[in-house]
Order: C-alpha cells, then structure tokens, then sequence
C-alpha cells in the first residue's frame, strides 16, 4: 500500500533563536560528536574541509568514511527523527533523536558503532564553544524539540540550494556547500587565489594552527547561522579575511542588510528573507553585493575567476 504523502512543509519556516535555544545547543554538540568522528578517520583536506556534514533530503551526513577496508556513514534523519549509521557490508543501527543528554547520546553512538564492529577513539570535548565540558560527562544539554530541528534543516536545505547556485558563478577555487560543526554553521567559501596573512587566532577551544591552516588564503565567506552570542536571531552572513581597507563601509543589498561592527561581517537577518516575495533572488543579491565588496576592495582578478549567472557551461 503506497506511504500517504507528508502535507507540504514551509521552505522557510520561522526560526526564532529564542524558541529553541536550548535544543539549538544540545543539537550543536550532537553534531560535533558525528563530526568528530568523520574528523578521526578521514585524511586531512585543506581548510578542515574533510571534517564537514553535508545536506540530504532528510538532515545532514558525514557522507562515507572509511573503515578497515569498509565504510561506514552517519546519517541525521530530522524527519524521521532518527541517527542512522550505514555501512558497506549492508549493516544498519539506528536510535531515536529525542530529548536525552549529550553523555547519553554520545554514549549510544559508541554502542551502536561497537554492534556493526566500527571502533573510534576522538578528541572527547567540544571546539569553538567557550566552557566545554567533555561529551561523556555533559548531562546539562538535554534539550531536543523535533519541531524545530526539522525547521533548521528545512533552512539549510534552502540555504544550500541558493549556496550552490551562487557556488556556480565562480571559476576559482571555491569550497563546497557544508556545514561546519564546530561554529554551527552552513558555508561556502570564495578564494582569490592569494596567500593570506597568519591569522591571529583565539578561536576558543580551537587550535590556532587549524585556524591558520583554514585562512592560510585570501577568501570572501558567506553562510547561515542560527544565532547566539552576539545576536540573538538566525541570519546569513558574509566576511572577508584579510579584511580589506573600507570593507564594512562598502554599500550592499538588500535594505536589510548591514555591517556588524562587532562580528566584523555584513548580517543580513533571515526573517528579512523568509518574508520577501522573492527569498532566493534576496539572499542572492545579498551573497553578491557582499562578494562584489570583498573583492572589490581586496583587487582580485574577478574577470578571471567569475562566469555568468548560469555558471560554467560546456558549448552544446
């Protein structure tokens, strides 16, 4: 008997930091063990790109890493609600995504991973966030409200779709689409092709030579995050390092966008697109003007490394 469709979800649900905060962080952390254990067994790739989760119609996957000669995969599924590992052998554990600590989560993953005879040891504490406390010993994030965990990845799944289009337009060196577990973000990332200045670092809870080794070059970032510390609502953001001379000065579209002195990057509040008539052609505009004003002000050769707004295509 044919499964009864799902009625159609919003593409750009409300999101309101304030709502899910406490589910946004045990998320964060959850993330960060699935990532880090990506991280353990997958060969090094410039700027921490092989520690990324990536997309899927369903939530977000390590993709497959390998094992001993296997591969195994990990799987968010925030429609189902459900962590899923995968490997190549045909083997398949799942639990539940519900409300329940970081010790606890952290300790099923293991268990289920030691059931298909998959066994990594990692790094046992969080990056990137101030005062961690080791995944095996946190009991005080426990929050998990499916609702809006299913709402987040409804945003990253729009906002990787736009990302990638805006991906297209480049011809340079141009990173993936991804979502960083450590900053909780979703990113992509334009390079000038020039070397960079050593970045000072100070990044809490992360090595200085991995964040040197991440701005070793010039880039023009752009990405979505779902808020905290310096504001308080999810928004998209774009900056530059170096950053260069009148950066934050330059004009950028849309209206509602602007340059956060503090967080030294242009904001644009993602309420701003989810309410326009046009969300893809605004957050658009926004990747590009904010592009355009890194760029701009830093000299690249943008003849060079920029094609038109369909993207490279081949003479039929």
């Amino acid at each position: 008997m044919p499964r009864p469709h799902r009625p159609q979800a919003e593409p750009w649900p409300a999101l309101p930091y304030g709502s899910w905060k406490d589910s946004c962080a045990t998320l964060h952390l959850w993330t960060q063990i699935v990532g880090k254990i990506r991280l353990a067994r997958t060969p090094w790739v410039n700027h921490s790109w092989h520690v990324t989760l990536y997309v899927t119609p369903r939530g977000l996957t390590t993709s497959a890493i390998p094992y001993e000669g296997r591969a195994f995969q990990i799987d968010f599924d925030f429609i189902d609600h459900a962590l899923l590992i995968q490997t190549s052998d045909g083997e398949t554990q799942r639990f539940a995504l519900e409300p329940r600590s970081v010790a606890e989560f952290h300790d099923a993953l293991m268990a289920a991973l030691a059931e298909v005879d998959i066994r990594v040891r990692m790094h046992g504490s969080p990056n990137e966030v101030p005062d961690p406390i080791p995944f095996r010993e946190d009991r005080a994030h426990a929050a998990y409200d499916p609702d809006y965990a299913e709402r987040f990845w409804r945003v990253l799944l729009q906002a990787d779709r736009v990302f990638k289009l805006f991906r297209a337009r480049f011809l340079g060196k141009v990173s993936p689409a991804h979502f960083f577990w450590g900053s909780f973000d979703h990113a992509v990332t334009r390079f000038s092709g020039r070397k960079a200045p050593p970045h000072p670092g100070g990044i809490p809870n992360l090595p200085d030579a991995v964040t040197r080794e991440a701005y070793s070059h010039e880039v023009s970032s752009a990405g979505f995050w779902p808020g905290g510390g310096a504001i308080d609502y999810p928004a998209f953001y774009s900056y530059a390092y170096p950053t260069p001379a009148g950066f934050g000065a330059t004009p950028v579209r849309p209206e509602a966008a602007f340059f956060h002195e503090q967080m030294g990057e242009f904001i644009l509040p993602y309420d701003a697109v989810r309410a326009a008539t046009a969300p893809d052609a605004v957050l658009l505009e926004f990747l590009q003007t904010t592009y355009e004003a890194a760029a701009d002000a830093a000299h690249w050769d943008r003849a060079a490394l920029e094609s038109g707004p369909e993207g490279p295509r081949p003479a039929a």
